[in-house]
């Protein structure tokens, strides 16, 4: 599996428009816990199914990207953050050390 990364504001809307499910990881580079979080969630991510899209946000970098998504999604911004997102709807979001590439896999397949 790979990161698709978001870099652009128009991404945010093109997500919502996505049938199935996407991901989208919230990212602070600056953060150890957030660094941790993703390495754990990429040790176990082959538990997503590959059809499921990953998106990567530096949060960081594209604070304004960040917000939106929180409003979007209609979610409190945390750091780190998952959003599993279904035909538009966030349905899970999680953050720090509640962040499980395997609770994403049984959301997904129930």
């Amino acid at each position: 599996m790979q990161w698709k990364f978001i870099t652009d504001l128009a991404q945010i809307s093109d997500i919502q428009k996505e049938t199935g499910y996407s991901l989208i990881f919230k990212h602070s580079t600056r953060c150890s816990v957030s660094m941790m979080a993703k390495r754990r969630f990429e040790m176990d991510w082959e538990a997503i199914p590959t059809d499921t899209s990953l998106y990567f946000l530096d949060l960081i970098s594209y604070r304004a990207i960040s917000a939106q998504i929180a409003e979007t999604f209609q979610v409190h911004h945390e750091s780190p953050q998952i959003l599993l997102i279904k035909d538009g709807e966030c349905v899970l979001d999680a953050s720090h050390s509640d962040i499980s590439a395997e609770e994403v896999a049984e959301v997904i397949n129930n």
